[in-house]
């Protein structure tokens, strides 16, 4: 990793790549056009902290239901780059940047988001909150995996409530937080529960009640096709009067333009049961029973909603499609445009920018031969990769690497032309740099 300037108090830095980790990479590319997962196993056992191929196979393991493998390869990714980091480059300090247009910076955004979908898996909420903060901060104005569509959904997991409700404030202004129906729905959401709150100073209460049904009122105007399919999703009949209603009928799902039916399938997909608790359904109740009666009575706000509504949600933005993606909802996947769904999209960099900033090129693939063996390419137990074709074992990053994986490899981790960082117990190698 350099840094590549400072400026306005933030520093820039970037992934670099060694002469050898870009063999391994153009070896990397030419095992994924193969379709063997096998051939990526073989790259693995010569160059065991290739970060791509450890992500693309960890896709794999936990395509099979290997849960346990498929994290040791994520944190073996993540080591691998902690040992590349740049003295100046901070986690925490949330003034570094890593541009998502460069291949080599990508990895690092893809490792940790798998990291966090998998801690969230394990009933880790709250630690997988502080990595969406984490990456998020690495470019919160381009937010390449728009983070901002699940941010929300992790604080309110974390019950994380004052967090949620304090972004939405500070970022509404400049972020439009509130066009967004997953923002829209979670932060009345965390203002009522707040008010459930009952250690709470009974006017904070009152306040964060009443500031609740405001903002609920206004996201069911704002998007009313999401009530019933929130409702079916939670198991719950609405009222014969909201169900025949023309302004949460079917009209309001089918009318809705095809980006707002996107952001709407992941948001109900990922937080749908949120609201599943009997106070939350009743008060939820009662606000639609407010919102029925202002559309009723001609209130001119459901007219001025159509409006932008049938404006702001026509085509998604591509960190939008790359975020459904590596989301993996169903509902979400099967509402992506046909000009997404038609073309290739690879696991190790989902849809990239169309403004790619390149390092360095891909030689043709006649030139570069991928595998050297003289062996036929069977079947390689992944559970070797942990002991260097050995005898099977596992183990997780956090544990000494094993004898076979301190063989030459294709790059190592350098920092300023010095020695790559040892981790104790071992030297890590092929990361990149």
């Amino acid at each position: 990793m350099r840094l590549l300037e400072s400026k306005a108090g933030l520093s820039f830095f970037a992934f670099e790549h060694s002469e050898e980790y870009q063999q391994a990479q153009h070896k990397f590319l030419l095992a994924v056009e193969s379709m063997e997962p096998n051939n990526i196993v073989v790259l693995l056992q010569t160059s065991p902290y290739h970060v791509d191929s450890l992500l693309q196979l960890s896709d794999a393991c936990r395509f099979q239901e290997d849960q346990e493998m498929a994290r040791d390869l994520v944190e073996r990714a993540l080591y691998s780059m902690e040992c590349a980091f740049h003295p100046l480059f901070s986690l925490t300090s949330g003034a570094c940047r890593l541009d998502y247009r460069r291949p080599e910076n990508r990895s690092f955004y893809l490792a940790l988001y798998k990291q966090m979908s998998f801690l969230e898996k394990r009933g880790c909420p709250r630690t997988a909150l502080e990595y969406c903060k984490l990456i998020l901060s690495l470019e919160p104005d381009e937010d390449p995996l728009c983070m901002l569509l699940l941010v929300d959904h992790l604080a309110l997991r974390a019950r994380n409530y004052e967090y949620l409700i304090r972004l939405f404030q500070e970022w509404e202004a400049h972020r439009n937080l509130s066009q967004l129906p997953n923002f829209a729905f979670s932060v009345p959401l965390a203002y009522f529960l707040l008010s459930q709150q009952t250690e709470l100073p009974e006017h904070e209460l009152t306040s964060a009640r009443e500031k609740a049904s405001l903002l609920i009122q206004q996201a069911l105007t704002m998007f009313p096709g999401v009530l019933m399919p929130l409702l079916e999703c939670c198991s719950v009949r609405p009222d014969a009067t909201v169900a025949s209603h023309r302004f949460f009928g079917p009209d309001a799902e089918i009318s809705q333009p095809p980006a707002l039916r996107q952001l709407v399938s992941l948001y109900l997909g990922r937080s749908h049961f949120l609201w599943k608790e009997p106070a939350t359904m009743s008060w939820l109740e009662e606000n639609v029973r407010e919102v029925l009666q202002a559309v009723d009575a001609g209130d001119p706000a459901v007219e001025l909603c159509e409006s932008r509504r049938k404006v702001l949600y026509q085509r998604a933005p591509r960190n939008i499609h790359r975020h459904v993606i590596l989301s993996e909802i169903k509902g979400a996947v099967a509402a992506l445009p046909p000009d997404v769904t038609t073309q290739s999209v690879m696991g190790f960099d989902p849809l990239p920018p169309l403004d790619t900033i390149s390092s360095y090129a891909r030689p043709e693939a006649k030139s570069c031969q991928p595998w050297k063996h003289n062996r036929p390419l069977l079947q390689v137990p992944v559970a070797k990769l942990h002991h260097g074709g050995g005898e099977a074992r596992r183990s997780c990053w956090g544990s000494e690497p094993q004898p076979g994986l301190e063989q030459a490899d294709a790059g190592c981790a350098r920092h300023d032309g010095q020695l790559p960082l040892q981790r104790p117990g071992g030297t890590a190698r092929g990361q990149p740099r």
